[in-house]
C-alpha cells in the first residue's frame, strides 16, 4: 500500500523548499521528493548569490510580489538566525532607452519606489571602478542586493522539517498520474499517494510536464568569480553595488560582490541550449572565460584579474520569459511552479506562499495572473509519465 500524504512536492530546490516550509507551517502532511542531496549544485539554486531588486525591468506587476519576498526573507532570517540576504545598493545600467533602464524606471514610477537616476559622469564619480560610455545612464536603488541560495534552501528545508514535513533525498521521480480522488507518484525508491501535488522541478520540467505542451527551453549559464586586478577595497559589498548592465550590443551581464576576495560576474541569457539536464556540460571552456573577460575589460577594467572560480548552472525559459505558476490545466489537484527564466530565485519565499495558498485555499490574493500556465499550454488529455 503506497504511503499517503496531504501534499507531495516534487523538487526541493529554491521553490520546492519554500513550498514545503509554508505548507508544513499550515499543518499539511507534506512529503518532499528530491533526486539529489539538499541544497545541491546540479540545477539552478546554487552559486553563492542571486540578485534581489525592486524596480523590476521585466514588468511592474512583479513589484508587489517582490515587496512581499523581502518581508519573507527577513522573516526567515529571524526564524533561523541565518544571514540570507545582503543589501548593497544596485545599478541598472544602459542607454536611457534600453529595456533594462526604461523598464526599471517604469516599475519604480508605477509603484512609487525610491530611486536615483545617474548620468555617466555621476556613475563614474560615485563608483570609480565602472567605466560607462558618455551616453550611459543608471537607475540606482538602495534596496538591491543578493540572497544566498544554498543557505536559504537549507533554511527552508530545516524549518519545513521542524514543522513536520517529511523530506526524502536521492529519490528521482519516474512517473506520476492523477485521478479525481488522488495523485500517485512513482520514484526510484517507491510509490506515494496524496490529495494534492506540487511540481517545482526546475530544469527537469520539460520531461516531467511534457503533457502541458509548453515549449520550455533549458539554457546553460556559467557563473565566474574574478579577483580584482587592483583596488580590491573598491569591490567589497560595503562599497561596490550589485550591477546589471545592458551595453549597446544588448548582451546583458551583471556583477555581485558576494565574496570578500572576488566579484561574481555572468551573462544573463545567451547560453547554449541543454537537451538533457542530467548531462549538463559543467566544464568551463577558455573561450567562455575570454568572452566575459572582454566585457569586464571594457566596462569594469579592474575586475579583469585572476579567475578564482567558474560554475555552470541552468535557466529554464518560457517563450515570454515570465514564470509558470498555477493549477495544471487538466488536473485541479496539481499545482505548478516552473519556467522561472533566470530571474526567479529572489521570489522563492513568496512563490512558496502562493503555492501554499493554491493548495490549501484553491486561490491566492497575490497577483499571479501573468503566470497562468494556460497562456502557454497546448496540453493533451491523459495521464503523465
Amino acid at each position: 500500500m503506497p504511503a499517503t500524504y496531504d501534499t507531495i512536492i516534487v523538487g526541493l530546490g529554491g521553490m520546492g523548499s519554500a513550498a514545503a516550509y509554508h505548507l508544513a507551517g499550515r499543518g499539511r502532511r507534506v512529503l518532499g521528493l528530491e533526486q539529489y542531496d539538499p541544497a545541491h549544485d546540479r540545477g539552478s539554486s546554487h552559486g553563492r548569490s542571486r540578485i534581489i531588486r525592486q524596480a523590476y525591468a521585466e514588468d511592474p506587476s512583479y513589484v508587489p510580489l517582490l515587496l512581499r519576498a523581502y518581508e519573507l526573507w527577513e522573516r526567515l532570517e529571524r526564524e533561523t538566525g541565518r544571514d540570507l540576504m545582503t543589501l548593497t545598493g544596485g545599478l541598472m545600467i544602459g542607454a536611457p532607452e534600453s529595456d533594462l533602464v526604461s523598464g526599471s524606471l517604469r516599475s519604480a514610477r508605477e509603484h512609487d519606489l525610491p530611486y536615483e537616476m545617474l548620468d555617466a559622469r555621476e556613475i563614474q564619480h560615485r563608483f570609480p571602478s565602472l567605466n560607462p560610455r558618455p551616453n550611459t545612464v543608471a537607475l540606482f536603488e538602495k534596496r538591491v542586493g543578493f540572497v544566498r541560495p544554498e543557505e536559504s534552501v537549507r533554511a527552508h528545508l530545516d524549518r519545513a522539517e521542524e514543522l513536520g514535513a517529511e523530506l526524502r533525498f536521492g529519490e528521482k521521480v519516474l512517473s506520476w498520474e492523477a485521478s479525481e480522488e488522488k495523485v500517485r507518484v512513482e520514484t526510484t525508491a517507491g510509490s506515494y499517494e496524496s490529495g494534492r501535488l506540487v511540481f517545482s522541478p526546475g530544469s527537469w520540467a520539460p520531461g516531467l510536464l511534457e503533457d502541458l505542451g509548453i515549449p520550455f527551453e533549458v539554457e546553460r549559464q556559467v557563473m565566474y568569480w574574478f579577483e580584482p586586478e587592483r583596488d580590491p577595497e573598491l569591490f567589497s559589498a560595503k562599497r561596490f553595488p550589485v550591477f546589471i548592465w545592458e551595453p549597446e550590443d544588448g548582451r546583458i551581464f551583471y556583477g555581485v560582490p558576494d565574496r570578500p576576495d572576488a566579484v561574481k560576474a555572468a551573462f544573463h541569457h545567451g547560453g547554449e541550449k541543454v537537451q538533457n539536464p542530467d548531462t549538463l556540460d559543467r566544464d568551463v571552456r577558455a573561450e567562455e572565460v575570454g568572452l566575459i573577460r572582454g566585457y569586464l575589460r571594457e566596462y569594469v577594467p579592474a575586475l579583469d584579474g585572476k579567475l578564482l572560480e567558474a560554475r555552470a548552472c541552468m535557466y529554464t525559459n518560457t517563450p515570454d520569459l515570465h514564470f509558470v505558476i498555477g493549477g495544471h490545466p487538466h488536473y485541479p489537484q496539481v499545482v505548478l511552479a516552473c519556467g522561472f527564466s533566470g530571474h526567479g530565485y529572489k521570489f522563492c519565499g513568496v512563490v512558496g506562499e502562493v503555492l501554499a495558498d493554491l493548495i490549501t485555499e484553491g486561490a491566492t490574493s497575490h497577483p499571479v495572473d501573468l503566470f497562468s500556465p494556460t497562456r502557454l499550454s497546448a496540453s493533451r488529455d491523459g495521464a503523465c509519465s
